[in-house]
């Protein structure tokens, strides 16, 4: 493997047939700089984000118009401290910016942001970066908190040091993209000049990673004949940090600061040991009342959306069994999921204004606490909390974990964390269980229950496997800031598409298989309600009644089970094309489909969907492990069917006895 030479680098020599190609920016930055409300202000909804091959680290690309109609591609690298590689996102940083990924073009130039508050940690980055010798630009955003804290940057002295444009911006209300677009617009964008004069005979071209070691400006690898490599990174380290405190005290000057700032009278109380942990439970319950308070009409329209296009397409189409897959296969089936996009919303909405206001940390900082009594390594915060979205990136995300024991049980109780897609089964069953106005509360106590669990089960893991060292978490704990509404939007957006995306693919596939299963082979001499019992889903709901029995459960709740291993919200699928198919209206909304719960019956007359059955089957969905796609990540992660057989069939035997103990003890009490 060979390193480039700096040398053309941000150059398309006349003639080449890539001449024609976009400019590429690599976009690179701190974590907490403002990196993706940049990236967001450049490219809006010109987004695409998918993975690294061989990698499970999110990569995101966009299209930029620049002031003269340019178009110009942008990469949005992972937020990294540092070029030194210590995880898989720094890798993929420093690997795209030397140009050693064959599936990402080489960047012509890097946009490197910085927060103008916080240089003397910021710029550890940048010169790392401005000393690749790729054209660059220096942003300088967050101009506004560094003028309240009485930081006066000289950005034209900043520039001359480090021979590159420095642009001082405030990415969250756009002030500077224009003077941004016009740098990125010049032909002849400077590389940097500057240099750290690194201690020892070792030239300053070196890239700052013993790993590979490699020469950014030569691409010749270094001679391994260093006295003490790991004393000399450390002197690299200390002379790379003095000439920070030199380029700061150039470009810098601190005026009088107040003895408290804002953020630090704000986090007096939130960070308080007990006022911070109230805090966060009573934004989680407003989170949950959201999610029913506001949603109500949205959902309304949406299910009547459906309601109406079902009869439409039912008065045009001719009877027959096209008829009904497309009435009560793909349009109940699909639209039974979609009803609750307005819930998903609101969920990612709040935590995006979480976030982006720099309140997530502090979630994250008084949660590390309670996750170090259960055995959790401090770092396996933010891929457990992405997991109340989705398990998958959670579990990929634990690669940053560097201790394999640490990051086998962060991978192992992940699932147990209430993801998106079990909202719409807690929405389904819950207002049969609970009265409206306290189903907010039930909501949240699922969560709780799911929290509980995985708590629970980190704990026996870290025993079972044992301990690995301890790893605190180092949380940064950025400013408070007013929320940006557009990048908050953008994100709350790339999330409800996928969630869409899923409707319009997998949910779609399952539910015309449902369908197919639930209405063949065909008895056209028996009634719809008896046909569907000697279908082959029938057939195999009826083979397993007896094991979910003891439950609470019927023949058709246990095909909604099956179904939804495929994904866990296709159980509303499942019982919707079930009640639908068995029903000649074709109004099968959500208010209907609850009726239709109501009004079910066993044959000694018992209600199928009785209180405490809804309870037993919620209880059984927040144990389980109802999704097929985390079984294969899990065996893709911890390379090995072992893992992810073991995981599968602890979370299915935990489930399985929750619910057991749930309905026979509620049938013990006298409960219904």
């Amino acid at each position: 493997m060979t390193g480039r030479s700096p040398s053309g680098r941000g150059q398309k020599p006349a003639g080449d047939k890539a001449s024609d190609a976009p400019r590429t920016f690599a976009l690179v930055g701190n974590p907490n700089s403002g990196k993706t409300t940049l990236f967001n202000s450049l490219t809006g909804l010109r987004q695409k984000v998918g993975n690294y091959p061989g990698v499970t680290v999110e990569r995101k690309e966009g299209v930029c118009y620049g002031q003269h109609g340019e178009t110009y591609r942008i990469i949005d690298l992972p937020g990294s401290y540092s070029l030194h590689v210590h995880s898989p996102d720094e890798e993929v940083l420093r690997d795209v910016l030397l140009g050693r990924r064959s599936d990402t073009p080489a960047p012509d130039a890097v946009i490197c942001v910085a927060d103008a508050s916080n240089l003397d940690r910021h710029l550890y980055l940048v010169s790392q970066v401005v000393e690749l010798g790729l054209p660059t630009i220096v942003v300088l955003n967050m101009m506004d908190i560094a003028e309240s804290r009485e930081i006066a940057v000289d950005a034209k002295a900043l520039a001359e040091e480090l021979g590159v444009p420095v642009i001082p911006m405030q990415a969250n209300t756009r002030e500077g993209l224009v003077e941004l677009r016009l740098a990125m617009s010049r032909t002849d964008l400077p590389a940097g000049k500057h240099r750290v004069a690194l201690p020892g005979s070792v030239p300053a071209e070196i890239a700052m990673d013993r790993s590979q070691l490699y020469l950014c400006e030569c691409g010749k690898p270094l001679q391994k004949d260093l006295i003490d490599p790991a004393a000399w990174q450390d002197e690299v380290i200390a002379t790379r940090y003095a000439e920070v405190d030199r380029l700061c005290a150039t470009a810098t000057r601190h005026g009088e600061r107040p003895r408290l700032s804002t953020t630090d009278r704000i986090d007096r109380w939130l960070l308080h040991p007990f006022f911070g942990p109230a805090g966060v439970c009573l934004v989680l319950g407003l989170l949950f009342y959201l999610v029913f308070a506001a949603a109500e009409g949205p959902m309304h329209a949406i299910e009547g959306l459906f309601t109406w296009l079902a009869n439409l397409v039912g008065g045009i189409l001719p009877a027959g069994d096209f008829h009904d897959l497309v009435t009560d296969g793909i349009i109940a089936g699909v639209g039974g999921v979609l009803v609750f996009l307005p819930q998903i919303f609101i969920l990612f909405f709040i935590i995006g204004l979480m976030e982006d206001t720099g309140y997530l940390s502090r979630v994250a900082f008084i949660m590390d606490r309670i996750m170090g009594m259960v055995g959790l390594n401090g770092r396996a915060f933010i891929p457990l909390l992405s997991s109340y979205a989705c398990a998958v990136p959670a579990i990929m995300g634990a690669r940053t974990i560097d201790n394999p024991r640490d990051r086998l049980v962060t991978i192992l109780v992940a699932p147990w964390a209430s993801c998106s897609a079990r909202l719409p089964v807690y929405l389904l069953l819950l207002p049969l269980l609970v009265p409206g106005k306290h189903q907010f509360l039930a909501l949240a106590g699922l969560y709780g229950l799911g929290t509980a669990g995985l708590m629970l089960f980190a704990w026996i893991f870290s025993r079972f496997l044992g301990r690995g060292n301890a790893m605190p978490a180092v949380i940064e704990l950025p400013g408070y800031k007013r929320p940006d509404w557009h990048s908050i939007l953008l994100q709350v957006w790339h999330r409800v598409r996928l969630f869409i995306r899923r409707a319009g693919t997998v949910i779609l596939a399952v539910s015309i298989l449902l369908w197919v299963v639930q209405t063949y082979p065909k008895a056209p001499q028996l009634e719809k309600a008896a046909q569907l019992e000697q279908s082959y889903a029938g057939r195999l709901g009826k083979t397993i009644e007896p094991v979910i029995a003891p439950l609470g459960f019927d023949w058709k709740i246990g095909i909604g089970l099956l179904a939804s291993f495929a994904a866990r919200e296709v159980f509303v699928s499942s019982m919707s094309i079930s009640y639908s198919i068995q029903e000649e209206d074709e109004d099968i909304g959500l208010r209907k489909l609850r009726e239709k719960f109501s009004e079910a019956r066993r044959p000694d007359g018992t209600a199928v969907f009785s209180p405490l059955v809804c309870l037993s089957l919620l209880v059984f969905y927040v144990f389980a492990l109802q999704c097929v796609s985390t079984v294969a990540v899990v065996r893709r992660e911890t390379n090995s069917w072992r893992w992810a057989g073991f995981q599968f069939f602890w979370m299915t035997g935990s489930a399985y006895l929750a619910s057991l103990l749930v309905f026979q003890i509620g049938r013990w009490l006298g409960f219904s």
